[in-house]
Order: structure tokens, then sequence, then C-alpha cells
């Protein structure tokens, strides 16, 4: 059945790239290997083991016999088994075989009942741009027309007067 299920995953994927829809054949984790670093790659990887590090890619799918220790950046994550660290995504699914252990920074989610989630979940857009996102500014957009204007100076402290008229105390207001 394992093999079975391979096998469509593999022609799903040869299929998508004979449309233009994927760049390549999936990077397949199987449920015997165990990656001990770093992985990056530009497509999409399935993990069916287990990785102790860092995943950076455009798309992750972990099955529910997987487990990944460490940080995940990618655009799209599909949780179906363990997740022990932070999660920096843009569209986060998390089934209800999922255990996730950590935070994610997500710009869409959907939790199915009956997911664990130990950690939180925040929307990427209430956070401080990422140093990858203000790369992306272009300097023209900086140009001296476009700077936001300088800031007044500011303003001299209120004072308010307190007290009765024959014992005035003077208090400057924060």
């Amino acid at each position: 059945m394992k093999k079975i299920k391979k096998l469509l995953y593999l022609k799903l994927a040869r299929k998508m790239n004979k449309n233009g829809n994927a760049s390549s054949v999936p990077t397949i984790i199987s449920e015997d290997s165990k990656i001990i670093g770093n992985l990056i790659s530009s497509g999409v990887v399935h993990v069916d083991g287990r990785i102790e590090g860092d995943v950076c890619c455009d798309q992750l799918v972990v099955g529910i016999k997987g487990s990944i220790k460490g940080l995940v950046q990618t655009e799209k994550l599909d949780l179906y088994g363990t997740l022990q660290g932070k999660a920096n995504v843009d569209d986060l699914f998390i089934a209800k075989s999922a255990k996730m252990i950590g935070d994610a920074t997500h710009n869409s989610i959907a939790i199915e009942p009956g997911a664990y989630i130990d950690g939180s979940c925040i929307r990427a857009d209430r956070l401080q741009p990422s140093p990858r996102q203000m790369q992306q500014v272009s300097k023209s957009s900086l140009s001296a027309e476009n700077r936001p204007a300088q800031l007044a100076p500011a303003a001299k402290p209120v004072v308010l007067s307190v007290g009765s008229a024959n014992n005035p105390k003077r208090r400057v207001a924060k």
C-alpha cells in the first residue's frame, strides 16, 4: 500500500511538471530515513521519516509518521505528523493527526478538530516585516519624493494647576 501511495504521488508530481504547475519531482524523506542537519530545497519536500534540523523549502508535507525537530520556513505547510520547533509559513494546515509543539507564524491557517497544538499561532501581518520582506522593498520607493515627512519637534509639556487658589500646586503632564 505504501508503494502505491508513493507511486501515485510521484506520478501526480510528474504530471504537474508537464502542465507547468510545478518545477520538479518532490524530495521524499522515507519512513526509515533520519536526517541530522538542515534541509534546503526549492521545491516540494515530503517527510515520512525524521529530520533534526531546520527545513527551508517552497512546500512541505509532513506525513503521519514524519517528524521534524527544528525551524521550518516554507510557503505552504501541510502537517499530518509531528513538528517540534518554530514554523514561519504563509499557508498552514494542521490535520487532526498532527502534533505541533512550538510557535507558528502564518498568513492563513486551517486546523482540523483533534489536532494537538502546544504553542501559539500568530498571524504574520501582526508582526514586524521579516528581513526578507524588508529586502523586497525597492530602494526607489525610498527616493526623496516618497520619503515620509520629518517629524515635527516635540511639543512643550503641559503644565496643570492643581489645588486651591490659596495653595496652587503645579504638575507637568506626562
